[in-house]
């Protein structure tokens, strides 16, 4: 327990989704493994959903946080919802991703159950929410792995991440990548020092320009006041940013210092389709 805000210390999806929201009840209808709650952000409405870990799944590889078979589709759920019940409001609902997630769950059930189709089916949830207006914010918590991280999080406007060790970006974990690789951990550590794409810390992963912000906090795994401020400050300032783009959609995560490539393909590609 957390002395200063009474938060429960237990995963930090799980943790910083309570606090955020002000201890908001979750919504009924979902898997203990996906939390969903309606509270406000910048006296607005806003939508908070979180992965978290649930050690009773039916699913054993989706028991630490990873994102299956039913957290893909919950997800989907819990921002179509959102999108529908706003189809015709004059303001449309925040959309914050609290993304602490491991990986997608790996197994053989879901493989023939289609984790695919419940993944996309997420990442589309959260693309369609941003195109039909809402603000969709991702905040990084924990890890972002691999197809969790694209199902849950990576379509946002804008990306937050705190500034802390725990907060890992990656396409793979560390020791699934040295199997895969027929490499130590340790060469590929060694290896990351130099490429950057290969680095799991978060201010490598800076330099590749997905990443709006990072957020300095003192206690990751259980906020204190003044984390909660910071953070929720940091969150208030890319509602008003995405507010003020004019586009809306995700250009500005070319400006990064190691997506100087990226961007000069995309330019001559365009220029070859206008011509």
């Amino acid at each position: 327990m957390n002395a200063e805000t009474g938060i429960e210390t237990t995963a930090r999806g799980e943790a910083w989704l309570a606090a955020l929201s002000n201890g908001a009840p979750r919504l009924d209808g979902y898997p203990a493994s996906v939390q969903v709650a309606d509270a406000e952000l910048a006296g607005r409405p806003a939508r908070w959903i979180a992965v978290v870990p649930d050690a009773a799944s039916p699913f054993p590889r989706a028991r630490h946080g990873e994102v299956g078979l039913r957290e893909g589709w919950s997800l989907a759920r819990a921002v179509h919802d959102a999108v529908l019940a706003d189809r015709d409001a004059p303001a449309k609902r925040a959309i914050i991703a609290v993304v602490d997630t491991p990986s997608q769950a790996y197994g053989r059930r879901e493989e023939a159950l289609g984790i695919h189709q419940s993944l996309a089916g997420a990442a589309d949830a959260y693309a369609t929410a941003r195109l039909a207006g809402h603000a969709v914010i991702a905040l990084l918590v924990g890890k972002a792995m691999s197809g969790a991280f694209l199902a849950h999080g990576y379509q946002a406007n804008r990306i937050l991440a705190l500034a802390d060790p725990g907060v890992q970006v990656h396409a793979m974990g560390k020791e699934a990548a040295a199997r895969i690789t027929l490499r130590s951990v340790e060469d590929l550590e060694a290896f990351a020092a130099t490429v950057p794409p290969m680095a799991y810390d978060i201010d490598n992963y800076a330099t590749l320009g997905l990443l709006w912000r990072r957020v300095p906090v003192a206690h990751a795994d259980a906020p204190g006041a003044g984390d909660l401020a910071t953070v929720r400050t940091a969150l208030e300032a890319a509602l008003a940013d995405i507010d003020a783009d004019p586009h809306r959609d995700l250009r500005g995560r070319l400006g990064g210092e190691n997506r100087q490539a990226s961007a000069r393909v995309r330019e001559v590609l365009a220029r070859q389709w206008q011509g």
